[in-house]
């Protein structure tokens, strides 16, 4: 379907203005719809002039899910997450998956506290950690330097002999989507198997795919736990803590009393079960709660 835009009827240029203004002002262009939209028709609102001059388009889609979208519509916790994605690595071809909680990369980290949901056989994070440091693996390293997907084999010479994390967990072949949380945390999405390849269409379809799940599963799941309970001025009292405010300082920011933040201070120490300012604002960076 396509779509012709034509600006309406204006008035004349200014006298000495450019020529190329008047012929701007009546200047139509078109663009093509797509007619295959899923769940969604696209509308387009008509076009005009709004206060400042500008043409107006709107173009209405919904967010497009494709065959996960009664999956993703009915998910409601992590066993249906589990589902989700395990049966997404089978259907391309992968044995396992795992949901990597990135964090920064200069802290000391173990796979196994990394991993927020995944189907690995039991102990298989556990025991890597005891002779291996996941931090120090190229993987790892390589998430906190680009967000484009990365397909990795056992025998590839970028990963090293000391380092090469499918050596150590006993795969042939890791492919690693990297996402982001709404809140800005990032995350990993792996599958993980002895496949020899993946296609083109394939490896975009897994990604995308990926992508939709963790999107459900970070606001269905990962957000209720990242935010321990806390208020929207609870949090932004902490992230005011953080960056080393005091209460009566807060007070003027947020234009509540100082009483009003120590209420606050003493509430979020006991949600986040800590016992001072310090540890609260060190498990709200952990928990990702704050940046």
């Amino acid at each position: 379907m396509k779509a012709t835009l034509t600006s309406p009827p204006s008035r004349s240029p200014p006298p000495g203005s450019h020529p190329a203004l008047a012929e701007r002002r009546q200047t139509s262009f078109s663009f093509e719809i797509p007619v295959a939209c899923h769940r969604s028709h696209v509308k387009l609102v008509a076009a005009g002039q709004s206060g400042d001059g500008r043409v107006v388009a709107n173009l209405l889609t919904n967010h497009r899910r494709y065959h996960l979208d009664s999956d993703l519509e009915k998910a409601l916790n992590r066993v249906d997450f589990f589902r989700i994605f395990h049966t997404m690595s089978l259907r391309h071809g992968f044995d396992h998956f795992g949901i990597l909680q990135l964090g920064n990369e200069g802290d000391a980290c173990m796979l196994s506290h990394r991993l927020v949901l995944h189907d690995l056989p039991s102990g298989l994070a556990e025991e890597y950690d005891k002779r291996h440091r996941f931090g120090d693996s190229v993987v790892f390293k390589t998430l906190h330097r680009s967000v484009i997907p990365s397909i990795w084999k056992a025998d590839d010479p970028h990963l090293g002999n000391g380092s090469n994390l499918l050596a150590q967990l006993g795969f042939d072949m890791l492919i690693c989507v990297p996402v982001t949380g709404i809140n800005g945390a990032r995350y990993a999405v792996l599958f993980l198997g002895d496949c020899e390849e993946i296609a083109k269409p394939a490896h975009f379809e897994l990604c995308y795919d990926a992508l939709c799940a963790f999107d459900y599963f970070y606001r269905l799941v990962l957000s209720n736990k990242a935010g321990l309970g806390l208020t929207p001025r609870e949090t932004e009292i902490l992230r005011w803590i953080s960056h080393g405010k005091t209460a009566s300082e807060i007070a003027l920011i947020v234009s509540v009393s100082e009483h009003t933040v120590n209420s606050h201070t003493a509430t979020i120490l006991k949600k986040l079960d800590v016992v001072n300012r310090t540890q609260m604002v060190a498990k709200a960076i952990r928990e990702q709660i704050i940046q």
